[in-house]
């Protein structure tokens, strides 16, 4: 059984690949037979032109998906020359797959309410902004403590256990600056 985690990587990332696929072509359809069959009168050029610029991003991230991901065969049956990364790892892609389930929705919504709908994408920068805030004050605070910043109570931290019992029995006391 050689390679077997990375083959098993593969046949993950192929089936998380495909049903990414199938649901994009899946919720794209759904709002051309929408606005076209049954919603004729509010398909719009405009409508059309904020579909088109506000899906995009989703297309660029499952194409970057694709590219990543996608694993990749030899000629020899069952030779894998490259499993692909994951696709459920944390951080970046992640974030990725969010964008991307949040635009499904919005495409569903603008398909069933207008373009009205189309205001709900506006919560992906909100949310971009909200995390890269609270992933600088994490490391931020991280930074602080590791240069012997203060607590949260404004004290001053001891750089080790030894340190802070010295001080409790009124032993060699550090000055912080």
């Amino acid at each position: 059984m050689a390679k077997k985690a990375a083959k098993t990587l593969a046949a993950r990332n192929t089936a998380i690949l495909n049903r990414t696929r199938v649901l994009t072509i899946g919720f794209h359809l759904f709002y051309l037979t929408l606005r076209c069959l049954v919603f004729r009168t509010s398909l719009t050029h405009n409508s059309l032109l904020i579909w088109i610029l506000l899906s995009l991003p989703s297309l660029f991230i499952q194409f970057q998906f694709e590219r990543i991901g996608r694993p990749t065969f030899g000629t020899a049956p069952g030779e894998l020359l490259r499993s692909g990364d994951d696709l459920e790892a944390q951080g970046l892609t992640e974030y990725m797959w969010d964008v991307l389930y949040w635009t499904y929705g919005c495409v569903a919504l603008a398909a069933v309410l207008g373009d009205v709908a189309w205001w709900l994408w506006g919560v992906i920068p909100i949310y971009s902004v909200y995390l890269a805030y609270t992933t600088f004050m994490g490391a931020r605070g991280g930074m602080q403590s590791l240069a012997g910043g203060t607590d949260s109570a404004g004290t001053p931290q001891a750089g080790s256990k030894r340190q802070q019992k010295m001080e409790k029995r009124g032993g060699q006391k550090q000055l912080y600056r």
